[in-house]
């Protein structure tokens, strides 16, 4: 199989083009404010890359550590703080449901993560805009708005069939299915036509759309399947396990399927290159694009 590797930085060049155009036209530059409140080493690393590529493209960016007994006061602050154009929280701080506590207490004029209830509740409903006249978008999560611009530009994505129907006759499975990350991505691939396997430890459901549904509504199923079940009748099969002992198993892969990796560690074996038409093996560089054209949009809306 000859396979391609896309590297995240061939599709993140020309989101970087325009960001730094645009922002080289203000006066006042959009200020980023990040909360780092754990022992997260990926984490931290994500954190030092925004700051490098920020500043490469002329945004202001102000880390905070901070001990997460005093991260609900912190966004308080930062939410009324005029200066802040938008606020990004390093997750999990706790790791269960008080960290979608602290994704609400974000102001969603200034949540450049869009994991804000306001967000959330517009991306499942398949609701882009904020606004009657459908002028101000929504903002939508960075990672998975990152692999949906990576399939798109690899090709996976069909724009000569009907919007809402770009993936129709794609089966894809998302192996992830946390609430910041696999499920909304799950959720945007069904709402553009795919059939998707969303992939977690203790199941797999399906999430899809009915062919004669409006495309504002889609499905989540429960299902008895393994992995080994569904695999293997995957076109595109993405990964995002953080975990450097996880590997997709290559022989569960069809030839020719389009392997995608959101994972800060590698989920695929090395053999992945001699199964897939394409292999992306990183999607961060454009995960840090989609946070920069996030922040630029909220900016825009203050001013």
């Amino acid at each position: 199989m000859n396979c391609k590797v896309v590297l995240a930085a061939e599709v993140a060049s020309s989101y970087t083009d325009e960001i730094k155009t645009e922002v080289s036209q203000k006066d006042i530059k959009p200020k980023l404010v990040g909360f780092l409140a754990n022992d997260d080493p990926y984490a931290e690393k994500y954190a030092r890359s925004s700051s490098k590529h920020l500043a490469e493209a002329g945004l202001e960016f102000e880390l905070r550590q901070i001990p997460r007994e005093e991260l609900e006061q912190a966004i308080d602050e930062a939410n009324r703080d005029s200066e802040v154009s938008g606020i990004l929280v390093y997750y999990p701080v706790y790791g269960d449901e008080r960290d979608q506590k602290l994704q609400d207490l974000v102001d969603p004029t200034k949540d450049v993560e869009g994991l804000n209830v306001v967000y959330n509740g517009k991306l499942y409903s398949n609701d882009r805009f904020l606004d009657d006249e459908k002028t101000r978008k929504a903002i939508l999560p960075c990672t998975p708005l990152a692999v949906v611009k990576v399939l798109d530009h690899i090709g996976v994505y069909d724009h000569n069939l009907p919007y809402g129907d770009h993936l129709r006759g794609k089966t894809i499975a998302v192996v992830n299915r946390s609430e910041v990350v696999g499920r909304p991505l799950a959720a945007l691939l069904a709402h553009d036509g795919a059939k998707v396997y969303s992939i977690d430890i203790n199941d797999i459901q399906i999430f899809a759309r009915d062919p004669a549904a409006s495309i504002n509504s889609y499905t989540a199923t429960k299902t008895d399947f393994k992995p080994e079940d569904v695999i293997p009748e995957c076109d595109v099969v993405i990964t995002g396990v953080p975990s450097a002992s996880y590997k997709m198993p290559t022989s569960l892969l069809k030839p020719g399927v389009v392997a995608v990796n959101f994972a800060s560690v590698r989920n695929f074996e090395p053999e992945v290159k001699e199964v897939s038409s394409i292999y992306v093996p990183s999607v961060g560089k454009v995960t840090v694009s989609m946070l920069q054209r996030n922040l630029l949009r909220l900016f825009n809306y203050q001013h």
